[in-house]
């Protein structure tokens, strides 16, 4: 198994260790902020670093596989939807969010089986899906060392620094939602010939 592999299933085993972070009731504070999320921040960011580093080597050393090419899009979303669940449990993101993120994954991974099947050409991720994807990790680990829920800024509650924050989670989560829709148009648009076959 060549190193663009391993990076993706490091990536994956990533994930439960994320998610287990918060049931190990560590203690204590940094910055103001609990030091399972510093954990949980770390984690996510390390495992978002693995996504650019396996993509580029696998491309540079030409070792791009068939097995590359089905487990990097799904360790992705592995990660971007627990990272969302995380958040939602946390309350610091409402469900619709991620419940649009999966809808769009479904669709998506469906075409793409259909299309396989036969024989059809699978679209290149378009503009949409590209902004979804810097968005949606910017968001992400912004969420997790903001002290505040999704909207809250619009409360009128919050004040400096911690009004900022919010705000820039808020519109990048919002932003990243929009691209989500569209981008899932735009491969709903490509797959309405097999749709029709």
């Amino acid at each position: 198994m060549n190193l663009p592999n391993k990076l993706t299933i490091f990536r994956i085993i990533l994930v439960p260790i994320m998610v287990i972070i918060p049931f190990l009731g560590i203690q204590g504070d940094f910055l103001s902020l609990p030091i399972e999320y510093w954990l949980i921040e770390g984690i996510f960011i390390l495992a978002s670093l693995t996504d650019k580093l396996d993509g580029y080597l696998a491309r540079k050393n030409n070792q791009v596989t068939t097995f590359g090419k089905f487990l990097d899009p799904l360790a992705d979303k592995i990660l971007v939807l627990a990272a969302m669940i995380m958040l939602v449990e946390m309350a610091k993101l409402p469900a619709w969010i991620p419940i649009i993120v999966l809808a769009r994954e479904f669709l998506v991974s469906g075409y793409r089986l259909i299309a396989v099947e036969k024989g059809g050409k699978v679209i290149a991720a378009s503009n949409w899906g590209k902004l979804k994807t810097v968005t949606q990790m910017i968001a992400i680990i912004l969420a997790f060392v903001d002290l505040h829920s999704f909207g809250e800024c619009f409360t009128g509650n919050l004040q400096g620094g911690a009004f900022i924050l919010n705000v820039t989670v808020t519109v990048m989560m919002l932003v990243q939602t929009v691209a989500t829709i569209f981008s899932g148009v735009d491969y709903m648009k490509g797959a309405k010939d097999l749709i029709k076959d």
